[in-house]
């Protein structure tokens, strides 16, 4: 773990090759390179993106802002940066072996301090059920008692959600792990809520965990609520004492991944099947949550394989997988399909940022971005492809 944590440093912009987590603030873009880092890109003018720099984390996944700090996770540690100025992105502090190895990718071995971040199969050999005492978790590793092992077949994959759209914090995608709210980091850490104090934001605060299902993929902050998504149902948490959520609804459906993103009245959710999800549903849901305490389903719309998804007013935006990007006019949401805006097949989408009339999206062949100020004419502005 020395050898990793010497390893953080803010290098030249490099090209985009796996990108997993997208985040908007002040007209930069923070794009996760899947396990290695984030890519820092000027997005002042969407129809030409600039790379600025890359900083490298070694095992980072998931990332938040608060203010000028952002707060990334290194396997598992979390790290602190300063990000005032983006030409000298600055690390300040890391809290070791804060995340209770389940957020990591790694299998980090308690008694010397190491972690594994690759591994090579060499033979068809396998090591029996019987040889160690171990807990499939639900995004598909195996829990042992020093920590944790990922398979083939793992599945973590996601991005920060949108925190209450404050000037303090920036705008992410809607699959998270990471959140912001009321000066509170939650951190989802398997089957535990981690809230970490960020009052001081240079200078971050372990608070406590509390425990919750184990499979638990999503956060979403919205007002006084923490809306988690797991492979369920939807969990609404109640945080008018942010450092004691509580409990106060759930809404099941059927076993299936689960993004969950909210505007006033109603909650969006997509489910889709996939190798750690193990349902077979692929759906958009939409609940009507005007009472928390109560979560009601509305109504249901089938859709291929959708991931993240994200809404502007009342303008939806789904990344329906292999089937590409789909927008909807949601004034009615007992009439999604028939009110579809746009359609983009043949890109493998992701995850989503609509903000301010451009949609800035995440998928397998590169960021992609969308001018939807003309809602009868949404076009695409700008391209950065992956490079291999």
């Amino acid at each position: 773990m020395e050898e990793v944590r010497k390893a953080v440093g803010y290098e030249h912009s490099r090209a985009l090759k796996n990108p997993g987590k997208i985040y908007f603030k002040d007209n930069l873009l923070f794009v996760n390179e899947t396990g290695e880092g984030i890519h820092i890109i000027n997005n002042a003018n969407p129809t030409a993106p600039t790379d600025i720099g890359f900083l490298k984390i070694p095992g980072n996944y998931d990332l938040v802002i608060y203010g000028d700090y952002l707060y990334a996770d290194s396997y598992v540690d979390m790290i602190v940066f300063s990000i005032a100025d983006n030409t000298g992105v600055r690390q300040l502090t890391r809290i070791k072996n804060i995340f209770n190895n389940t957020l990591s990718y790694g299998y980090h071995i308690s008694n010397n301090n190491s972690i594994l971040t690759g591994w090579e199969k060499i033979s068809d050999v396998s090591i029996r059920e019987s040889d160690c005492s171990s807990q499939v978790m639900p995004w598909g590793g195996r829990a042992y008692e020093d920590g944790i092992l990922m398979s083939a077949s793992s599945s973590m994959t996601g991005s920060v959600s949108p925190s209450n759209h404050s000037t303090s914090t920036g705008i992410g995608g809607s699959t998270a792990r990471f959140t912001i709210s009321h000066a509170n980091l939650y951190a989802l850490d398997g089957n535990r809520l981690d809230i970490i104090d960020i009052t001081h934001p240079d200078d971050p605060k372990f608070c406590k965990e509390v425990v919750i299902s184990s499979d638990t993929e999503t956060l979403f902050p919205y007002k006084d609520k923490l809306f988690i998504g797991s492979k369920s149902g939807m969990y609404i948490y109640d945080l008018k004492t942010p450092q004691a959520p509580v409990l106060i609804s759930k809404y099941e459906h059927v076993r299936s991944c689960d993004p969950v993103i909210v505007d006033d009245t109603y909650a969006y959710v997509t489910l889709r099947n996939g190798n750690s999800c193990t349902g077979y549903t692929n759906q958009l849901e939409v609940i009507n949550i005007s009472n928390p305490l109560i979560p009601v389903i509305v109504k249901t719309y089938p859709m291929t394989n959708p991931y993240g998804l994200g809404i502007d007013a009342n303008v939806l935006f789904v990344c329906d997988g292999s089937a590409g990007l789909k927008v909807y006019d949601a004034k009615d949401i007992n009439a999604l399909d028939a009110n579809q805006l746009a359609h983009y097949p043949g890109i493998q989408a992701i995850d989503i940022i609509p903000y301010h009339q451009t949609a800035m999206m995440i998928a397998k062949e590169g960021l992609y971005q969308y001018d939807y100020s003309d809602l009868k004419n949404i076009v695409q502005v700008s391209k950065l492809p992956i490079q291999q």
